[in-house]
C-alpha cells in the first residue's frame, strides 16, 4: 500500500442498506465515519479549547476559507506552521471553498466566469475569489482535505439558475484540479516550501433537480480520481422532504467506496436521515450556535429552550442520557440561571453538550449499523425525537 493510499483510504466495515460504517484515513489521523465534524470557523470552535472538543470524541473538525483569508491572513497562518500547529489541533482539518460565505455574508458579490467578486462583511474592501485563488489559500491553510470552489445557488433558485451554478461549478472544478497539481509540483520542487499533505474533494450541485444531480456526479467522475466527494447546495432553504428526496437520487450514483460529505446539515434529524442515505461526514453551525441562544437538544425532549421558566427549580439534569460535562455536572436551574444571567459559561456548557449530542448520536449510528440494527433503531429514534419536538 502507497503512503497516498494509506493517507486518503476508506474502508467501509459495516453496511445496513445504504447506511454503512467504515474509517476514512488522513494525514493527521483517522475518522471513524458516519461523523460529524465541529465548525471551527476562524480556527476554533466557538467557546472550546481544542482539548474539550477532543474530548467530546471529534476526529475531525472544519475551518472556513473566507473567514480565515479575511483574518487573520491565509500567509499569516502558512508562516506560523498552517492550521494544525496555529490552532494547536492535531487532529485531521477539512476546511471549505468559502462558496457559501461569498454567496451568503458579503454584501455585495458579482458573480463572473472567472471567478467571484465580493465586499468583505468586516472592512467592505474588495476581493476576487477565483478557483486558483482558492486553491491557494487553502493550499496556505495546510488542512487535511480541501474543497473546490462552486456556485451555490439558492434553495429554491429556478432550474436556469440552478443550471448556471451546476455548470461554472464543474468548470471552476476542473481549474481547481489543475491549479492544484501546479502548486504540488513547486512544492516537489521545493520552491514554496510549504508541503502539506491534502486531498481535493468536488462539490455535487444542481439545486432540486434529479437530472442535473445526476449529471453533475457523471462529469466530475470524468474528470477525474477523487478521495471524497461533497453534496452541496442542501438545506439552503429548501423544505427538508425535498433535501431527503435530493439524496435519495444522489446515492445510488456516488462511487460506493469513497467518502460522502453532506456540507452544512447536522441537525440531529438530519444527520440520522443522512445516514440511512449514505452520507459519512457532516458539518453544521447549529450546535454552538444553539448553545449561544440557549437552546440545546435532548433526544426525548427535542429541543430544549433553558429560558423558560419551567426550569427555574429544576434539579435534575440537561439530558438524563448524555455523558458530557455539562449533563454530569450541573443541574437545569443552574443552566438557566447562567443563560438568564447572560454568563459566558452558559454559552461553552449548551455548546458542549450540543457537540457532544451529535457526536454521540453518530457514535451510536455506528454501533447499530455494526449489529444490524440501524434501520430499526434509528425509525424509533427519529419517532420519539420529532414527537418530542413537536409537543414543545
Amino acid at each position: 500500500m502507497t503512503e497516498r493510499v494509506r493517507e486518503f483510504g476508506f474502508e467501509i466495515l459495516a453496511a445496513e442498506g445504504a447506511a454503512r460504517t467504515g474509517r476514512f484515513y488522513l494525514p493527521h489521523g483517522v475518522v471513524q465515519t458516519p461523523a460529524f465534524m465541529p465548525v471551527g470557523t476562524q480556527a476554533t470552535v466557538k467557546t472550546m479549547t481544542p482539548d474539550e472538543v477532543a474530548g467530546l470524541g471529534a476526529e475531525i473538525i472544519l475551518g472556513n476559507t473566507y473567514h480565515l483569508f479575511l483574518r487573520p491572513g491565509h500567509e499569516v497562518v502558512r508562516e506560523l506552521g498552517g492550521l494544525h500547529r496555529f490552532m494547536r489541533w492535531d487532529r485531521p482539518i477539512l476546511t471549505d471553498s468559502g462558496g457559501y460565505q461569498v454567496f451568503s455574508l458579503a454584501e455585495i458579490n458579482e458573480v463572473r466566469e472567472d471567478g467571484v467578486v465580493f465586499q468583505s462583511h468586516i472592512d467592505g474592501a474588495r476581493h476576487l475569489f477565483t478557483p486558483e485563488r482558492v486553491m491557494e489559500i487553502q493550499r496556505a491553510l495546510g488542512a487535511d482535505v480541501i474543497m473546490a470552489f462552486d456556485q451555490l445557488p439558492p434553495g429554491r433558485a429556478p432550474r436556469e439558475v440552478a443550471l448556471a451554478a451546476h455548470e461554472r461549478t464543474l468548470r471552476w472544478l476542473a481549474r481547481c484540479r489543475a491549479h492544484l497539481a501546479k502548486l504540488r509540483d513547486a512544492d516537489d520542487d521545493g520552491a514554496a516550501g510549504w508541503a502539506p499533505r491534502q486531498t481535493l474533494f468536488p462539490i455535487v450541485q444542481g439545486g432540486v433537480f434529479a437530472d442535473l444531480r445526476r449529471d453533475s456526479i457523471r462529469r466530475i467522475l470524468e474528470i477525474g480520481e477523487w478521495d471524497g466527494i461533497a453534496i452541496g447546495g442542501l438545506s439552503v432553504g429548501e423544505p427538508k422532504p425535498v433535501m431527503y428526496e435530493v439524496l435519495d437520487v444522489l446515492e445510488p450514483e456516488l462511487p460506493r467506496e469513497r467518502p460522502r460529505y453532506l456540507m452544512g446539515v447536522g441537525y440531529p434529524d438530519d444527520l440520522l436521515e443522512g445516514i440511512r442515505r449514505g452520507v459519512d461526514l457532516f458539518d453544521c453551525v447549529a450546535p454552538t450556535r444553539n448553545g449561544r441562544n440557549g437552546t440545546a437538544w435532548v433526544a426525548a425532549e427535542g429541543q430544549v429552550n433553558l429560558k423558560a421558566a419551567r426550569h427555574r427549580l429544576d434539579q435534575g439534569p440537561l439530558d438524563p442520557e448524555c455523558d458530557c460535562y455539562t449533563c454530569r455536572t450541573f443541574t437545569r436551574a443552574y443552566l438557566r440561571h447562567l443563560v438568564v444571567a447572560g454568563e459566558v459559561l452558559a454559552m461553552r456548557l449548551l455548546s458542549l453538550h450540543n457537540v457532544r449530542f451529535l457526536i454521540r448520536l453518530a457514535e451510536r449510528a455506528r454501533i447499530e449499523i455494526a449489529a444490524g440494527n440501524f434501520g430499526r433503531w434509528s425509525e424509533e429514534w427519529l419517532a420519539r425525537y420529532r414527537s418530542a419536538r413537536a409537543a414543545n
